[in-house]
């Protein structure tokens, strides 16, 4: 029986959802304005997962072009029933102000890593949809819903109503099945039926250091619903010391050995040195992730072993351990037909007239399109940061004609802030190496006037990150040999939700490679290789 290290999937993978079929063991997690949308997860003992698939892959299934930055997908539900997977999801097209437009779709596949359906339009009432099962052959749908008038609580109660698969939409009256606790904010609705009950698990308290989830149960499906008697199930709110924050948003599983297991989001703060423990409570630049909690039973209720706040490591089931091999390569040289799957783009898929593996043989070629901050399209590939502590490094040739156009490394939150290590042409000194900032929205070029002038006989130029906990500098190099550092230092918590002006966003921090040319005439750029290397 292994132990089991938390959080179990690092950097932004929020809102998990978890489902067992046999032996196997799935999770679902929100991947919002980023695409592919959804990342699906593959252990066989809790404890060892990696990344299966990316169903949601086409314009058919997810267009997020112009959505808003944090819109996109929410709370993605994976459940397996009838001999195959359902997958119930988001398109959140609104986020500010006093609406929240919201699509909920379903897409069904066979297998995990197979080509998912198109999807089956459900409704819009509200988000984080999930379906549930019943014995009895029924299918039902619960989601959030949304309020939008002055003077009431926008989240209005869990509501319910039934799905016929045969027909493939909703039927039947919706009703609410629960208006949430005195925390309120209740969200991520769950059904399970155990022990003659049914049990509906919820988040509350928004998905900020005040969250937490709810369970309720029931012996009818459509209520009442009597609460926990020692809620919440868990939080981090009342334990500010405890390393993993943020605790909620769960999912329940029972194992093929017959143990009970939670897994929530979490999120871990930046080291706050001398610096005030409650407010603000800190900066989570790995976004919010997902850990893994043991459940026990008393009285037909669920408790979250050792109290309800959450452990940084658990005791695993009683399974044997597999471990896969890594599902992303320290060093990608670009010799594939197709990107790794821990690489995504912004909103929608970049087709090869953008994004190229064929154009220029074992490199990716990318043509520049709009700026880092447009919310239509980016010419622009990235990971996500799932390490406090890595190096990030590319080599790329790039031959601009015009300040309009540039290439290189960039770390990335949204389209309001990132920075930008870059290839540009400059009149006066020609390929020029600089800088480029958004932070809240201001752009800055800090090393204007201090521009590193690339030599005319330099193909290739070598572009790197280190990102050291709360900072983040820049280095190059034209032989690939000798590197110098660019003497700004970078704050890593700028890049994470907890910074973000106006708050409501839920993503996390990316690093790739991007190439602009706002003049339109498709410059391009060629990366020989991309390293993502943990340095802890």
């Amino acid at each position: 029986m292994a132990t089991i290290q938390n959080p179990i999937l690092t950097g932004f993978n929020p809102d998990p959802s978890m489902c067992r079929v046999g032996e196997d063991y799935y999770i679902a997690v929100s991947t919002f304005e980023w695409f592919p949308g959804v990342g699906i997860y593959h252990s066989k003992d809790l404890k060892n997962w990696r990344l299966a698939s990316r169903p949601l892959n086409r314009l058919s299934q997810l267009n997020m072009k112009g959505n808003p930055n944090s819109g996109g997908i929410w709370a993605p539900q994976i459940s397996y029933h009838d001999g195959q997977f359902y997958l119930i999801y988001t398109d959140v097209k609104v986020v500010n102000g006093n609406w929240k437009d919201s699509h909920n779709y379903l897409a069904t596949c066979a297998t995990i890593d197979g080509e998912w359906s198109d999807p089956i339009y459900l409704n819009s009432s509200g988000f984080d949809p999930s379906l549930f099962h019943d014995d009895d052959g029924k299918k039902y749908l619960v989601n959030m819903k949304w309020d939008h008038r002055v003077g009431h609580h926008n989240f209005y109660g869990i509501v319910l109503q039934e799905y016929d698969h045969g027909q493939q939409k909703l039927v039947g009256k919706s009703q609410v099945i629960f208006k949430g606790t005195d925390i309120k904010l209740t969200e991520a609705p769950h059904l399970y039926k155990w022990n003659g009950y049914y049990y509906l698990l919820t988040a509350e308290g928004g998905t900020k250091f005040d969250h937490c989830a709810t369970i309720a149960r029931s012996k009818e499906l459509t209520g009442p619903y009597e609460v926990h008697p020692d809620n919440p199930l868990i939080t981090s709110w009342p334990y500010p010391r405890n390393p993993l924050q943020k605790a909620g948003h769960a999912s329940i599983v029972q194992t093929h050995t017959d143990e009970w297991f939670l897994v929530h989001l979490t999120g871990r703060v930046l080291p706050k040195d001398g610096q005030p423990l409650l407010d603000p409570r800190g900066f989570c630049p790995l976004g919010r992730e997902t850990a893994i909690q043991r459940i026990e039973w008393k009285d037909d209720w669920p408790y979250v072993v050792g109290g309800n706040q959450p452990s940084l490591e658990i005791e695993g089931p009683k399974i044997e351990e597999v471990k896969w091999d890594p599902d992303y390569p320290t060093k990608d040289d670009f010799d594939v037909d197709e990107l790794n799957l821990h690489f995504q783009s912004l909103r929608i898929p970049l087709g090869e007239d953008i994004v190229s593996l064929k154009d220029n043989p074992s490199h990716l070629r990318l043509y520049g399109r709009e700026s880092l901050t447009s919310l239509f399209t980016q010419s622009f590939i990235a990971r996500r940061w799932q390490h406090f502590n890595f190096r990030a490094e590319t080599k790329v040739a790039f031959q601009p004609e015009d300040f309009q156009h540039s290439a290189g490394l960039v770390n990335y939150y949204n389209t309001e802030n990132w920075t930008s290590f870059q290839i540009t042409w400059h009149e006066e000194k020609g390929r020029i190496l600089e800088l480029a900032t958004c932070d809240n929205t201001t752009f800055g070029q800090p090393i204007n006037g201090n521009e590193i002038e690339v030599p005319e006989d330099v193909e290739y130029v070598y572009l790197r990150v280190d990102v050291k906990t709360s900072i983040y500098t820049y280095a190059y190099s034209f032989d690939g040999d000798t590197w110098h550092t660019v003497p700004v230092e970078f704050e890593s918590y700028k890049l994470s939700d907890d910074y973000i002006q106006g708050g409501g966003f839920f993503t996390g921090a990316f690093v790739g490679m991007q190439c602009q040319d706002t003049s339109g005439q498709n410059k391009h750029a060629d990366f020989d290789y991309f390293i993502y290397d943990p340095q802890e």
